[in-house]
């Protein structure tokens, strides 16, 4: 008898777990600067030189195939821990073309995901831009802009750098906003350049906030190679985005990369110290667990150990392509980021 009350009590127990089970479609979305991603040929109007055959880096055929599959290497393994799709979308950013893109996304690795590709040639001088891959299991287009950022000179003349790449549509069922961005570097000292990245900040948060003025619950994000920290001011006052999500309010942006960038935990390292410039920030609308649609459930910097430098001046940064004008047989001297979402099947 004793036996057949304790069965009777395992069947309940398990049935009460079966009737609170969930499932959830995971969808990956992640971010990676691919460090000088050339393609190997000279293009007028583009500082380009030296990312060709007979340029001071000889980069030649040889050098770009072995990039592509590195890079490749990467992005094929983001993600597939929790979801064998790995990532449905990525921004990417110091890319020269649209080419470079298409050999990357038809590549071995890459092929069978079948990436599709958002990219606009900006006016920066270096000829590097910032573009969007997705999987249209995951999401559908509905349209996208390259927004100017507008970084005046003395001289009254405008600075050329990277355009914000903006792209909205149907993201699992829902609309979702998502701005691509690079934003000035740190060249002439971090305080003095700080202004052209509050300007470039500026220009998604204008767009959001006009978004969120008619739905503060709009799904939006924020990606790129911010060159800023999440406690930078252009990251923390112009986005305004918050460090915990009950910080944050219906229209506001949650950062999850301030509690990494305060155990310092980054994406890149200088002179032995680590920032954290790649950065994914999501919008309010996001948070809510308790919702049909799709939520955001954690964050993470995908830094394995065959992307991590061994030896030299760089030991443990991230294993770059160069080192100086020499060939490096690495990833980037960043780490990708990416963040996991849920949405309940039904």
């Amino acid at each position: 008898m004793r036996h057949i009350i304790l069965s009777l009590i395992c069947l309940f127990s398990l049935a009460t777990f079966a009737q609170k089970t969930k499932a959830y479609k995971i969808g990956i979305i992640g971010f990676y600067n691919l460090e000088n991603f050339y393609d190997t040929i000279d293009q007028p109007n583009v500082s380009d030189e030296e990312f060709t055959p007979n340029g001071p880096r000889h980069y030649n055929t040889s050098v770009y195939t072995d990039k592509i599959e590195r890079l490749s290497d990467v992005l094929s393994k983001i993600g597939i821990e929790d979801s064998p799709d790995g990532l449905s979308m990525f921004g990417s950013a110091e890319i020269e073309n649209e080419s470079v893109l298409y050999d990357l996304v038809n590549s071995t690795k890459l092929k069978a995901r079948n990436y599709k590709i958002v990219h606009y040639d900006s006016p920066d001088e270096r000829g590097v831009d910032v573009a969007l891959m997705y999987n249209p299991k995951y999401f559908t287009v509905a349209g996208s802009k390259a927004l100017n950022v507008p970084l005046p000179m003395e001289d009254g003349k405008q600075r050329k750098t990277r355009d914000v790449l903006w792209v909205w549509g149907d993201y699992m069922g829902e609309p979702l906003h998502v701005f691509v961005n690079h934003w000035p570097s740190r060249r002439g000292g971090e305080e003095a350049s700080a202004p052209g990245r509050a300007i470039a900040a500026g220009v998604s948060k204008k767009i959001i906030d006009s978004l969120m003025a008619v739905n503060p619950e709009t799904k939006c994000i924020v990606m790129g190679d911010l060159n800023d920290d999440p406690i930078s001011p252009s990251v923390a006052k112009v986005l305004n985005a918050k460090q915990k999500p009950e910080q944050v309010k219906p229209g506001g942006m949650f950062n999850p990369w301030i509690d990494f960038y305060k155990q310092g935990i980054g994406t890149l390292a200088y002179n032995d110290a680590w920032n954290l410039f790649d950065q994914i920030i999501i919008s309010h609308g996001f948070l809510s667990k308790q919702q049909d649609g799709v939520f955001y459930r954690t964050a993470r910097i995908f830094n394995r150990d065959f992307m991590v430098q061994k030896t030299g001046r760089f030991k443990g940064y991230p294993l770059r392509t160069w080192d100086g004008m020499i060939y490096n047989h690495g990833y980037s001297d960043h780490f990708p980021t990416y963040l996991e979402f849920l949405k309940e099947v039904k």
